[in-house]
């Protein structure tokens, strides 16, 4: 068995890794806390809403969605204790515009904390609409080393033709890769996949 200090060793680079993760990814990235603050924002993020890091932090999301909350607050403390939601909200930019995100979030476990990791993976013109919380069965502990090490890349911004010129591999074998990694954690989208699995701790390179 692990000491008491071996434990609190790994834990902490488990959570140096996550964070490395977090901050070097290309897709827009946010920690929120149990009241919806941010914690935490990556570069492309900011780069997204063009707002400074000291307007994000510290903030409610909400404050940079148009319309206001998606959700009340006891619906919020009901997705913290799910496992994973997917939507779509419009955000406001720092120029008064508006951004219309497709995102997936999870609970992040690596941290130690109880935080909401939030990945949006595309911007889209439709309107929002909040999707139910999924429960998927399984976690991300049943993908195959290959299916990780594709949505590590995924997750750090990756598209599919990247990856496949990186693994030597072709575009439809990544794409099938991701889609049974999709299949079997029953999730809807890129985004929602990468939030599952690197919450998870496993997407960390």
């Amino acid at each position: 068995m692990l000491s008491a200090r071996s434990t609190a060793e790994a834990q902490a680079g488990w959570s140096g890794l996550f964070r490395t993760a977090f901050k070097r990814s290309r897709n827009p990235m946010a920690l929120l806390d149990e009241r919806r603050r941010h914690v935490d924002v990556n570069g492309s993020m900011i780069g997204l809403l063009g707002h400074p890091r000291t307007a994000l932090i510290g903030h409610p999301v909400y404050e940079f969605v148009a319309g206001g909350p998606l959700a009340t607050e006891q619906e919020w403390q009901e997705a913290l204790m799910g496992p994973d939601f997917t939507g779509q909200a419009d955000l406001i930019r720092a120029d008064g515009g508006t951004v219309t995100v497709q995102f997936a979030a999870h609970p992040e476990v690596v941290t130690g904390r109880r935080l909401m990791l939030f990945v949006a993976l595309q911007t889209s013109r439709r309107g929002r609409d909040m999707s139910a919380v999924s429960r998927p069965p399984t976690t991300a502990s049943a993908l195959s080393r290959r299916e990780i090490e594709i949505v590590g890349m995924v997750a750090q911004g990756g598209t599919s033709a990247e990856i496949a010129e990186a693994l030597h591999l072709s575009n439809n074998t990544v794409r099938t890769h991701v889609r049974n990694a999709m299949n079997k954690l029953d999730v809807r989208s890129r985004a929602q996949l990468v939030a599952k699995v690197m919450g998870e701790g496993l997407v960390l390179t």
